[in-house]
């Protein structure tokens, strides 16, 4: 497999990289082609070794002979709609902060996690 081509594989897995509050630096995650993760204090160079610890894993795989998992998103499909759990107080914050905004519960939330 050329270098190309392991790029290309690589690149279909998601990968996430978030600022953890209990660890005090960047944590960079591929959770459906390997378990653990990358870390640093540069968001930047935390992605780009989390990039390429995923195409070293690719590489491995496919050395071993091992199939490759399947990434989330050939995994699975998405309706859009979820349920979550959240505290009485906080409902009913949330649902006066959509009327006061106009907006209803739904969108009000659909829009603030957007921007998270």
């Amino acid at each position: 497999m050329t270098r190309k081509e392991i790029k290309a594989r690589a690149a279909r897995f998601a990968k996430f990289v978030e600022w953890s509050d209990e660890d005090q630096c960047f944590i960079g995650r591929c959770p459906s082609l390997f378990g653990g993760g990358v870390h640093g204090d540069d968001e930047a160079k935390v992605y780009r070794e989390l990039c390429e610890t995923a195409e070293e894993w690719v590489e491995l795989l496919h050395k071993d002979g091992a199939a490759l998992p399947s990434s989330a998103a050939d995994r699975r499909t998405y309706s859009g709609k979820f349920v979550l759990r959240v505290e009485p107080a906080m409902h009913r914050r949330l649902a006066l902060k959509a009327v006061a905004a106009g907006e209803s519960l739904n969108s009000y939330c659909a829009k603030t996690l957007a921007k998270a």
